[in-house]
């Protein structure tokens, strides 16, 4: 039996839409072809595969003037299709995802076309420049740990980070094992290179957002997003959330994706 997630079109309307982020240098875009009968719900979910995002914050569009939004911010029904709209040829609007970093992106449809058959869509077919990582402030946030990726004290962590390693594997010391201090230092230096490794990627590859599509899982995106919010609304009797639940429904979505806490240092 065919999945209807992943079903084929049958002479579909699509939409290729270049996707911007806006603020950051050098451009980081994606180009995708999404039917026109795809909500702005599921758009949501194809812009958070097709870019790389984690889906751990809010998010809203903003169309003529308009803005759409899910049930925890004031603005109208994300459940709209894009047909609605009825998009011409370069037509543009809005995508805004997290609330406080504020990460925009200008969507700008290219085309509009037939779909072929016996293809499966959403389809990412073009695009440059790695997601920068969540929660790292924006685009001036985001510029500023770019900067500091390569800053002397980013030199300074490797160089310790080498030196504890030379001790080990090149002169055979063990005895640094046994300095928890050292140790620790030698720790911390190395996660917070590896951190910086985040900043400095700038690759983007089409095959691994494809093989998503092809799992449907843009659409698991929205679908688990209303299943954590709807309880909290029911209780509340509200369509609006407070900030305590805004925060457990956060903490909740990265327990499920297994994002680690950080370590903090051992105190003696």
């Amino acid at each position: 039996m065919t999945d209807a997630r992943t079903a084929p079109d049958t002479g579909s309307v699509l939409l290729q839409l270049k996707v911007r982020l806006l603020g950051i240098s050098p451009m980081i875009w994606r180009r995708v072809l999404v039917p026109d009968a795809m909500s702005l719900h599921e758009l949501h979910g194809v812009l958070q595969v097709a870019m790389g995002w984690e889906a751990i914050h809010l998010f809203q569009f903003s169309v003529r003037g308009v803005v759409y939004s899910g049930p925890c911010l004031h603005g109208q029904p994300v459940d709209v299709p894009l047909s609605d709209f009825r998009f011409r040829r370069n037509a543009k609007f809005r995508y805004v995802y997290d609330m406080g970093c504020w990460w925009e992106h200008e969507l700008r449809v290219e085309d509009r076309m037939s779909a072929a058959p016996a293809r499966r869509h959403p389809v990412c077919i073009g695009g440059s420049g790695a997601c920068p990582p969540e929660d790292c402030g924006g685009p001036d946030g985001y510029h500023a740990r770019r900067e500091e990726a390569t800053s002397l004290d980013a030199m300074m962590d490797l160089d310790r980070v080498a030196g504890f390693v030379e001790r080990i594997v090149i002169e055979r010391d063990l005895s640094v094992l046994e300095d928890e201090d050292g140790l620790w230092r030698a720790e911390a230096a190395a996660d917070r290179c590896k951190a910086r490794l985040r900043f400095l990627e700038d690759r983007f590859l089409r095959g691994p957002v494809n093989k998503r599509f092809r799992a449907a899982q843009h659409r698991s995106i929205h679908v688990w997003s209303q299943g954590r919010i709807r309880p909290f609304l029911a209780v509340s009797g509200s369509q609006e959330l407070s900030f305590p639940q805004l925060v457990h429904i956060r903490t909740a979505v990265r327990a499920d994706k297994g994002i680690p806490v950080a370590r903090a240092r051992p105190v003696h």
